[in-house]
Formats: structure tokens, C-alpha cells, sequence
């Protein structure tokens, strides 16, 4: 297993707590049905797997420890939604049975593991033949802004730094279909989509949840405690997503890279 480079510091959870089907998984909403038993790899907050939850049979959630599943599942309970159920798992080795599930599913989750391959291939395993194994991952090489500041190039290189030294691979979209080809899939459709930051609405809320996670969350710890960059660094970078926020033309782009396999 690698280390997962964001944590789940309040900044990083209001990030991934917006995402749903519509702006995440929209590339696999047509293979997703009312009878669809769906596993939903690395579940995070758990946005994502209840608005699943609302379209097919049942979901099955995991992560990789008991205070990540608590989130999901506290989202769960305070939606009222019973269909899921929950499970730490470790993606490269999972306990559930051949061919138990039709769809099998990680967002930006392949990014960090130690073994992508593997994963697909267990991903593949406990996916009924003819079933969906599906994942998303952002592109971090491809991420796109303006205004062009400096420290933003700073960000940049030292969050790939940090992944790759979590054993993780943070420009994944890009190797997406490569991997599945190499966990033996041979029946693969890749895609693209984008997220695009571009209204005041939109750059105040990225650019404020980068200003207060580049200074508060575990990717902040891991900068200054391994020498990457010191606190003063950091507090620049900050200052710096504060000011592409309030830029009236400041615009971001974050690529991905989409795949589903048939088992």
C-alpha cells in the first residue's frame, strides 16, 4: 500500500465531499441499473457512493482503514441510505468472492496505490464476467491555470514530489488505459473529462480549499517535515492561490483520464 499524499484534513474533505456522479462518474452512469451490485473502491467522504446508492441494487464501500470508512458511513446514516454496506479492504488483495460484483469502481483512488496493475487485476476478479471495472484519475502534469504565477509552478512540483514519495503516481489519467492493458483487459474504452474553475464562485472555493490545505493537511506535514519546502515556502503558495482566486480572468483546469473494462 502507498501513503495516501492528501489525508483527510477538513480542507481536503470539502473538496471531495462535492463530487457526485454528475461532475465524477458521469463517463459510467450508463452501465449503472437498478439491479446493479456495485463496489465502490476507496469511498472517501462517501458522496460519490451514495448518490450510487440512489440508482442501483447495492453498494459495497471500502477503504483502507476503520477512520476513513467512518466517513462514508457517517454520510450514509445521516442520508438515511441503507444500501451500502461496508468493508476494509486493501485494494491489491480483496476478500470478497469471484465475481461477486457487476460493477467495480475507484475515483482518483488508482493514483495512490503501490501496485495499480494489481489493483485492476483484483478489481477484475470480484467482477462478474461481463461486468464493468471503471476508474477515473486526475492528470496532475496536465493541470492548466491562469494567471501563471510562480508559486503555483511551486505547488505543482512539490505535490508530484510528495506522491511520488508516497509510492503513488499523481499523473495517472495519462496511464489509465496503459494499465489495464497490462492487468489483462482486453475490452477497454478510455475517455477524458475536465474540471474547469473559472467563475468567482468557482475560484473562490478551489483556490481557498488549495490556500488552507497546502498549510493545514498531511501533503503540508510531509512537505516541511522530508525538507521539501518550509513553512514560509508554504505560506507563500498559499498567499498565491488566494490571489489567482480573486484574479476576475483566473482559470483552472484539471484533466482526467476515464477507463472502463469489461470483464
Amino acid at each position: 500500500m502507498a501513503t495516501y499524499t492528501h489525508g483527510h484534513h477538513e480542507s481536503v474533505l470539502r473538496s471531495h465531499s462535492v463530487r457526485d456522479i454528475a461532475n465524477s462518474a458521469a463517463y459510467l452512469r450508463p452501465h449503472l441499473h437498478s439491479e446493479t451490485r456495485l463496489l465502490d473502491v476507496g469511498a472517501g467522504p462517501g458522496s460519490i457512493t451514495v448518490d450510487f446508492a440512489g440508482v442501483v441494487a447495492h453498494v459495497t464501500a471500502t477503504e483502507i482503514d476503520d477512520d476513513a470508512l467512518a466517513l462514508s458511513r457517517g454520510l450514509a446514516a445521516d442520508r438515511g441510505v441503507a444500501n451500502i454496506t461496508f468493508s476494509v479492504e486493501d485494494v491489491h488483495d480483496l476478500s470478497f468472492d469471484d465475481g461477486a460484483f457487476d460493477v467495480v469502481h475507484a475515483h482518483q483512488v488508482l493514483q495512490h496505490v503501490s501496485d495499480p496493475v494489481q489493483a485492476l487485476r483484483e478489481m477484475r476478479r470480484v467482477t462478474a464476467p461481463g461486468g464493468v471495472v471503471a476508474a477515473r484519475d486526475a492528470d496532475y502534469a496536465g493541470f492548466l491555470w491562469f494567471p501563471m504565477l510562480p508559486e503555483l509552478d511551486a505547488w505543482l512540483r512539490l505535490y508530484r514530489e510528495a506522491a511520488r514519495g508516497n509510492g503513488g503516481e499523481p499523473d495517472a489519467g495519462r496511464r489509465l488505459l496503459s494499465w489495464a492493458r497490462a492487468a489483462g483487459f482486453d475490452d477497454v474504452t478510455a475517455t477524458a473529462s475536465t474540471w474547469c474553475y473559472a467563475t468567482p464562485e468557482d475560484r473562490s472555493w478551489w483556490g481557498g480549499m488549495w490556500a488552507d490545505r497546502i498549510l493545514e493537511s498531511a501533503l503540508a506535514r510531509q512537505l516541511v517535515d522530508s525538507g521539501l519546502a518550509s513553512t514560509a515556502e508554504l505560506r507563500a503558495i498559499s498567499e498565491a492561490w488566494r490571489r489567482w482566486a480573486d484574479a476576475g480572468d483566473g482559470w483552472f483546469l484539471v484533466p482526467h483520464g476515464e477507463i472502463v473494462c469489461r470483464a
